[in-house]
Parts: C-alpha cells; structure tokens; sequence
C-alpha cells in the first residue's frame, strides 16, 4: 500500500507544457494573474485643472480652467501560461507597473465631459458660485490641500466629479512609475469615494473601473483578501440589461476576481467566477466568437489545475471547435488549445492522443513564424515519446529543444535545466545511471545559480522535478534535502499553498519510507490542513494524502484518528476512483485492519 501511495503523491517526472509559450508546471498556479506581467490596463483620462492656493494673490477671483474630454476605460485580454507538472499551483508575482487585469475583451466606458471649473476665490479658498449655474459654494476644511491628488481632500472637494479622474489619473502615473505603490493606493481609494459620491446611486462604469485598478493596486502589495469585497462590488455595480458595455465590465469584474482566489489557492471559489465570467461573456459576444473559445481554454487550465481532468478537457474541446470553426484567423489559438489538450491527454495517459496534438500544435506554430516557441512543444512531444517506451525518438526531442534553448536564452537558463531532468529521467528509466546522475547534476549546477530575472518558484518548480529523479534512484536523503529548499522557496511566493501541500505530503511520504513517522506525520498534517483551505477536499490526490497519512497514524499508535482518516479517504476515493480501483481497495484493507486494532469487528 505504501508504494501505491508514494508513486500517486510523487511529483510525476513525465513533464509537459501549457498552451502557451512559457514553460511551467501544472500544479502551479494560474499564470493569468491579477495585475500580472500579462496583463494591463489603459486607464485613459483627461487630466484636470487642479485646485490652486496662493496667498500672496490680491485678486478676489480668477477663473479656472476647463477640463473635457473622454474618460474611458480599456480592459483587454492576453493570454496565459499553463502549468508542467501535477501537484497544485505556481505562480508569478504581480508587477506593480501594470494595474489591472486583462480580459478577453475590450470595454470602452465613456462619459461626460467634466463640468467647466467654476471660479476660485484665491484670498479666501472658496469656490464662487457663477450667475448662470446652480453649483453651491463650497468652503475647503481648514488646514486642507489638494496638491497633485496626494494631501487628504474634505468630502466636498470628493463630491467634485473632475476629482476622480484626476486621483485616478495621479495613481495610475505612480503604479507605472513603480514608485510608491502605496501613496497609489491612497489615490486610488480616494478616487473610489469621489466616484461614489458623484455617481448618485446610479450606475457608473467610471466607478467599477476605478475599483479594478484598487483591487489590483492591493493584488501588487500582497493584500489579496483586501481586493475582494472591491471586486465583489464592481460586479454588482453593471447592470447586463444596460448594454454591452455593463456586460463586459461585470465580465471583468468576474475574472479579476477569480485570478485573485487563485493567488489565494481558493481554486473552487475561483473556477466559479471564471464560470460565471464565461456565462456572461456568451450573453454578449455569442456562443462561436474567437473570445469565448480563449476563455473556454483559459477555465480549461483552472480545472487542470484543480486536478479536474474531465471537465478540463470537455472545455478544452469546446475552446477547440469554436477557434476550428473560425478558420485561419484562430490558427495560433487552435494551436494553444491543442498544447494544452496535449498536455491533459498525456496526464489521463492517453499518450498517443497527446502526441497528435503536440505535433499538429507544433506544425501549426512553425507554419506561423513561432519557431522560438516551439522548443517548449518538442520537450513535451519528447514526454510523450517517453511515456510510449519510444526511447530514440524522445532523445531526438530533447536534443532538439536543448539546441534551440541554448540559442534563445543562453547556457545557464533554467529551460537547460529542464531539459536536463528530461534526459536525467529518461536514461534513469533505461538503467543508465551513471548520464542520468550527470544530468541531473547539470540541472542542479543551473538552478542553484541561475540568471538574475529568473523567477524563483521556476528554480523551486526544478528542484522538485530533481528530486523526484533522486526519490526512484532511491537515494531518499538527497531527494528530502532538495524539496525542503524548494519548500523554502515557494515559502517567500504569494500564492503557493497547494504547492507548498504537494511538496509537504512528498516529504511525508519519504520520511515514512525511511520509518521516520513523527515526521511523516507532521509532514502530512500541514500538507492535508492546506489541501483542505485550497479546495481540494473532492481530488483524488487528497485521498490518497489521507490514507497515506493515516498509515503513519497507525506506526505512530494513533488507531482512532488512523480510522477517521481511513474513512474519509475512502468516501473521496469511491466517489472519485471508484470501489474497484486499486487506490480504493487499499483503503478498503487499511480502514479493516484499523477496525480490528481498535476492537471493531464488525
């Protein structure tokens, strides 16, 4: 039973890649990210006239200028990378110069032009009233300024409506700068209260956008549960029977908010509002555009990270179909849904589907101009070669990407290290130990200096994939020393919690085999607490953490809480596996054993 534990645990060494460019792991993280380096926003506003104070000034007023123009706000959509192996999340950290996140299409918000200024009175700060409108005067609080959107304005000079585009426009400089990002997040509040005092209860676009970037702005400071209640009201604030444009800013709203649950690792609560986010999107775009099919690939990638095979690939093929039906203007979109349907094949191992896939999507890119990208499709054509015992031909692969790798980004990039765990694996499984040791040494060498610009859970990402080489050479110490400092790693990054769960029940699993199991233990009760708080209490894979941890329960003489682990891992197991599955029947034999030990015969 052990061994079926530890081989359903360990990080799978057969890698591949996401429907996109980048290489990275499938238990990572969406890379679609909240503020992400694949996403933007262009936030575009007319600047305003601010407020001047001048005390030496012997004139009693002086009329100020006027401000029109549009006030628009541009989301647009990117594309995003998927992830390599299956234990769950990795991600990239927020860039503070982008500030919101990018959807799959375009909302244009426009507004009225803003209201000419009327006259300030410079010797006593007040704002006139002018014969030919019913603007009320407004006396400034004492001791306040507005200088350049950065002092605390009173909460009449909020109720002015050129304020908000002005302290949005002042944030959105200071995020792009990549200066003060926390002065930005002041700005951007104070923009949020001066829409909502303008906005009159009735819907304002201006308003919802505004709190994208907010929301955003708290995603780049690490304050993601901050973000949420933002989003949670620019959703409600559209109104779909106004038109497309509240339609796709609702849509926005619904997918800014599930990138920031997957910072969190909330991977339930995050495919429900990609979900909900595609169902609008359908309202308003149709069932067949291009648009829908990027985001049927993107809630594709979600569900794979989730370990939600059969709903991943069911959208997958939708994603497929609608960009098939599009003809040659989705030929590089058909190309990314099938590297990602290569990718959920060769997990279901269905290898010979994933292969096709690969070298049409391969085929496909070449033909496109997208030769540098095609080195990451080769590393996982090599896999599939792998996974078919098709030795000769998976080195062929892996040569070919290491060639092209060393071309486009040098000698000491972590792609060489990946490629070097491919050929470490590969002569491990034909019995060459002696290459694969020095593969896996090569690998190492990279990823314990790399480059300056690399990501660190890319490096941690390869020390997990060396270590699971080292695990089936049997050489357990080596293998437990390199997941603790990817550990450590994955520690100092946003986001990572079923990451840091995977890696948590693999070190559990070693320390069992070593007969280690008050380690073994602690191991899978950190691993098992963060499985439950990511959502993956329904995957197979907790299951089998379950069980695993329950044996330890029973080397440790803890028979009563062995018998609750068993139990729960069996209801998971029969749901997701089965009852005749071999996972489930070892369950079965442990939770009977566990009954006799504790007197429970029948």
């Amino acid at each position: 039973m052990c061994v079926i534990c530890r081989v359903l645990i360990s990080h799978p060494q057969g890698q591949s890649f996401g429907s996109y460019g980048e290489e990275s792991r499938i238990d990572s993280e969406l890379c679609h990210l909240v503020g992400g380096e694949m996403r933007e926003v262009e936030i575009m506003q007319e600047d305003i006239d601010k407020p001047e104070d001048d005390s030496n000034s012997n004139s009693s007023s002086k009329k100020g200028g006027s401000s029109s123009g549009k006030k628009s706000g541009l989301l647009e959509k990117s594309q995003s990378a998927s992830g390599k192996s299956i234990s769950p999340d990795h991600v990239k950290k927020s860039s503070q110069s982008q500030t919101v996140s990018e959807v799959s299409t375009k909302l244009s918000l426009k507004g009225k032009s803003p209201p000419e200024k009327p006259p300030i009175n410079k010797r006593n700060n007040k704002i006139l009233k002018k014969s030919n409108t019913g603007i009320v005067s407004m006396k400034k609080e004492k001791g306040s300024k507005l200088q350049n959107g950065t002092e605390d304005a009173s909460e009449s000079w909020l109720g002015n409506p050129d304020l908000g585009p002005f302290l949005l426009k002042q944030a959105r400089d200071l995020v792009s700068a990549g200066d003060n990002p926390q002065k930005a997040l002041e700005l951007a509040l104070r923009a949020a209260k001066s829409y909502e005092l303008c906005a009159n209860e009735i819907p304002n676009l201006e308003l919802v956008v505004c709190l994208h970037v907010t929301a955003a702005i708290y995603c780049s400071l690490g304050q993601y549960n901050e973000a949420i209640p933002l989003l949670e009201q620019s959703i409600e604030i559209p109104l779909i029977e106004e038109g497309q444009e509240h339609a796709l800013a609702k849509f926005a709203g619904h997918m800014q908010l599930g990138d920031t649950y997957a910072m969190l690792g909330e991977l339930e609560n995050s495919i429900t509002c990609y979900t909900t986010g595609l169902e609008v999107q359908k309202q308003v775009l149709g069932e067949t555009d291009p648009r829908v099919g990027e985001i049927c690939r993107y809630l594709a990638e979600a569900h794979v990270q989730a370990l939600q095979f059969d709903e991943a690939q069911r959208l997958c093929q939708m994603a497929l179909d609608i960009h098939r039906e599009n003809g040659s203007s989705a030929v590089l979109e058909e190309a990314a849904d099938r590297r990602l349907m290569g990718l959920i094949c060769e997990t279901r191992g269905d290898h010979e589907a994933a292969l096709e896939h690969l070298v049409l999507a391969s085929m496909s890119m070449v033909a496109n101009g997208q030769e540098a990208e095609v080195a990451s499709v080769d590393c996982s054509i090599g896999d599939a070669y792998l996974s078919l015992s098709r030795y000769d031909e998976a080195v062929f692969a892996y040569q070919k990407a290491l060639t092209a790798f060393k071309t486009t980004k040098g000698e000491n990039h972590p792609a060489i290290g990946s490629v070097f765990v491919r050929l470490a694996d590969l002569y491990n499984r034909t019995g060459k130990l002696r290459e694969s040791k020095s593969y896996c040494e090569n690998a190492l060498r990279i990823y314990e200096k790399p480059t300056l610009g690399i990501p660190p859970e890319e490096i941690a990402s390869g020390l997990t994939d060396v270590s699971a080489i080292y695990e089936s050479m049997n050489d357990l110490d080596q293998a437990i020393k390199l997941l603790q400092k990817a550990l450590k790693i994955y520690n100092d990054c946003p986001g990572q919690q079923s990451t840091i769960a995977g890696i948590e029940a693999q070190i559990g699993v070693m320390y069992y085999m070593l007969g280690n199991y008050s380690e073994s233990y602690n191991s899978f009760e950190g691993a098992i607490s963060k499985l439950r708080a990511c959502g993956h209490r329904k995957s197979a894979f907790f299951g089998v953490a379950l069980n695993q941890m329950g044996l330890a329960c029973v080397q440790c003489y803890a028979i009563h809480e062995a018998v609750q682990l068993f139990e729960e891992a069996k209801s998971i197991l029969e749901q997701e596996c089965g009852p005749y599955h071999l996972d489930t029947l070892g369950v079965y034999s442990n939770l009977a054993g566990t009954y006799d030990a504790s007197g429970r015969l029948r």
